[in-house]
């Protein structure tokens, strides 16, 4: 065994170690930096969880050094301008989960505004990225910089610990529920994406926003009303996690009128049923298996899932069997309260 392939083993049990250890998403990533810097040094990186839907970050994790704080706006506006070479959303459609920016053609390296507007004003000139992809879906990234160039030995060693990092955040994804409090709020953007009206409600979403990370407020207001406009229906979503760790659901929906490249955008509290999804796929279910418990969420007995689902009873019981494994729960009522666990403490 080599010395490389030793220490991705290393890593990624360290990094199962701590997704047994129930940290939150930036706990989780805080202390996995660390694991990963020992072999992959950086000047920079920032790490995030990402909407598993939409590829949409949710939240942001920082290494040692942090970003200076008048820079972070223009790496949103980069990461969303869908013009940037490397762009998390790009390397999560592709096979190989990492991306070197010195692989990236000459002509679109010139044209990255990360590069010239962020990262050389910073005296730093390279960038690997890293996406973090189980069973296919996408639940976090990585960003990291520095002077020089990363290798292809280094490359290697992040692609050989992004599953564990995958696993390990899908798990940590489990944690936060959405919470009382704040009136919802609607902002219309302009054709140019400038603001254009806002309710009351908008200037106390965006102090709490701004409050994880400056100028998150308008980050989610740009990457919402991107996916808008690039959507043959008109309208997107994501969650993002808020200060608390409580998820929070960001709409954006063309408008119709004389100008319908006007768009709206909502926050509102994430309700059980935008996070019911999230957290099916957070524990891994299957296809079916969903199907299920979507079925006992709703009240049907065993009898009524079978014929709706045209499967045996027997088959309904297996299937709960592997739900509950995989949920770690005993009986339907545990698991309707660790899905949904509003509809419980109401009830």
């Amino acid at each position: 065994m080599c010395l490389q392939e030793g220490r991705a083993i290393g890593a990624r049990r360290e990094i199962a170690a701590l997704a047994a250890a129930g940290l939150g998403v930036a706990e989780l990533h805080r202390a996995a930096i660390d694991v990963v810097e020992r072999v992959v040094p950086t000047e920079l990186t920032c790490w995030a969880s990402l909407d598993p839907d939409t590829a949409v970050i949710s939240t942001m994790t920082s290494g040692p050094n942090r970003v200076p704080a008048e820079y972070e706006p223009v790496l949103a506006q980069c990461e969303y301008s869908g013009a940037e070479p490397n762009a998390f959303a790009e390397p999560a459609r592709r096979p190989e989960p990492v991306a070197r920016l010195s692989d990236v053609p000459r002509r679109d390296v010139a044209r990255s505004g990360r590069l010239n507007e962020v990262w050389r004003p910073l005296g730093l000139s390279h960038e690997l990225r890293a996406v973090f992809r189980v069973d296919g879906t996408c639940w976090g990234a990585a960003g990291m910089v520095r002077r020089g160039e990363f290798s292809a030995r280094e490359a290697e060693f992040v692609a050989s610990v992004t599953p564990a990092l995958a696993a390990a955040t899908r798990v940590a994804a489990r944690g936060g529920t959405s919470r009382a409090g704040g009136d919802p709020a609607i902002v219309v953007v302009d054709p140019d994406g400038v603001p254009r009206a806002a309710t009351s409600a908008a200037r106390t979403w965006r102090e709490e926003l701004d409050a994880i990370a400056p100028g998150r407020f308008a980050v989610m207001v740009r990457a919402v009303v991107a996916g808008a406009r690039a959507s043959a229906s008109g309208a997107f979503r994501a969650r993002v996690r808020d200060a608390s760790g409580g998820w929070v659901l960001v709409r954006a929906t063309r408008l119709v009128g004389e100008d319908d490249r006007e768009t709206a955008v909502t926050f509102e509290r994430a309700s059980g049923d935008e996070l019911l999804g999230l957290l099916l796929a957070a524990y891994g279910l299957t296809a079916r298996e969903r199907e299920v418990c979507h079925e006992v969420i709703a009240g049907r007995s065993t009898s009524d899932i079978a014929a709706r689902l045209a499967i045996s009873a027997h088959t309904v019981q297996d299937h709960l069997k592997s739900v509950f494994g995989k949920v770690d729960v005993r009986s339907r009522g545990e698991l309707v309260a660790r899905l949904r666990p509003e509809d419980h403490s109401s009830g």
